[in-house]
């Protein structure tokens, strides 16, 4: 199992982030919010009702992807199931959400997280995630993200070098991909060579690239943004070239982006998010296309940054000039395919039967 390093996410402070209201730019646009986290633990609460808190103020999201936060495992059984209890807590949230006619379909997807270095035997362990997910489990997320710097780590996990070229991950992985399930990857752009021999090497598998492919802006990366760019569009534009690739555009609001913002006076506006993150994210959409990329919150981890509402305001701008079908595709459509949401339609309406996993 992944060691727990220091948490290097910014507090949340509702007084500041008050500071700052903004009315939601096309307020009917279907959104299906990609990638967040529920969780109670030291630090701060986030469950259904602080994620509908924040859903409320104006943006139309219709459904959501619960992604594992390593928390409210079982506390006894086999130490390789207790992550499904994440899973089940999940499930109940969503079914929670749903009795009480939410807005939005919180946890519609599920990613988990398994012990991927247990290959062939993590099958089982899957297949109680989606036992355990009543028709919502989607897949995995086991974090790789790994820098010999510890100024430059951004994860709270701390792996190995090399995680993705373990043969046990590795046969780990052919078991999600035999279920159809999803492997949502989490590194840095130093990593993305992993990702991209993990592509070619298994070509069979659906991988969701987290947060943008990780571009380091803090530690030795400060103030060298322009080298990091130019790395990471080299290898972005690399993996791009593998159909069974898909990118999350999110998780800017972290510190081992090099973003000052949360030490500012005032929260950001959403131009001012827009303006910092534009050209990352601009660049992702040109290199992989808007069908395969899609918005996340990464809430609450970027909530110590910005508002939901002027997240996704800073979100509409920098798609500003899609299309409309692109657009669709960005907030809405590519997550439903990747996800299996066939069970929500861009009304927010829920299907009598949820959608089969895959």
């Amino acid at each position: 199992m992944a060691s727990q390093a220091t948490p290097k996410h910014i507090p949340v402070r509702k007084d500041w982030l008050a500071l700052r209201t903004e009315e939601a730019i096309e307020p009917e646009r279907p959104i299906v919010d990609a990638h967040h986290h529920l969780w109670d633990k030291p630090g701060g609460r986030y469950l259904l009702d602080e994620m509908l808190a924040d859903i409320g103020n104006g943006h139309n999201v219709v459904a959501t992807v619960f992604v594992e936060g390593k928390c409210h495992w079982r506390t006894d059984g086999p130490e390789a199931m207790r992550p499904v209890g994440e899973t089940e807590m999940v499930a109940d949230i969503a079914e929670d959400a749903v009795m009480r006619e939410a807005a939005a379909h919180v946890g519609a997807a599920i990613v988990g997280y398994a012990d991927l270095r247990l290959g062939e035997a993590v099958g089982p362990v899957l297949d109680a995630h989606v036992e355990a997910g009543r028709g919502r489990f989607r897949g995995i997320r086991d974090t790789s993200a790994w820098h010999a710097d510890p100024e430059a780590r951004g994860s709270v996990i701390v792996q190995p070098a090399g995680m993705l070229y373990d043969p046990g991950i590795r046969a780990g992985l052919e078991q999600l991909a035999r279920r159809k399930l999803v492997f949502d990857a989490w590194m840095y752009h130093t990593q993305l060579i992993d990702v991209i021999d993990l592509a070619h090497d298994l070509p069979q598998l659906a991988i969701v690239l987290n947060h943008v492919g990780g571009p380091i802006g803090n530690g030795p990366y400060a103030g060298r943004r322009g080298e990091v760019a130019q790395d990471w569009r080299h290898f972005m534009m690399r993996l791009s070239r593998f159909d069974n690739v898909v990118v999350k555009l999110g998780g800017f609001g972290m510190p081992m982006t090099g973003f000052d913002f949360h030490e500012r006076p005032l929260p950001p506006t959403s131009r001012d998010l827009s303006s910092a993150w534009g050209d990352t994210m601009g660049a992702a959409i040109d290199i992989f296309g808007a069908e395969r990329c899609m918005f996340e919150s990464n809430f609450p981890v970027d909530k110590g940054t910005a508002s939901y509402p002027v997240l996704w305001n800073a979100f509409k701008k920098i798609a500003s000039r899609r299309t409309e079908t692109e657009k669709d595709a960005l907030f809405f459509e590519t997550a439903r395919r990747v996800y299996g949401l066939t069970c929500v339609d861009r009304r927010g309406e829920l299907s009598s039967r949820m959608a089969e996993t895959g």
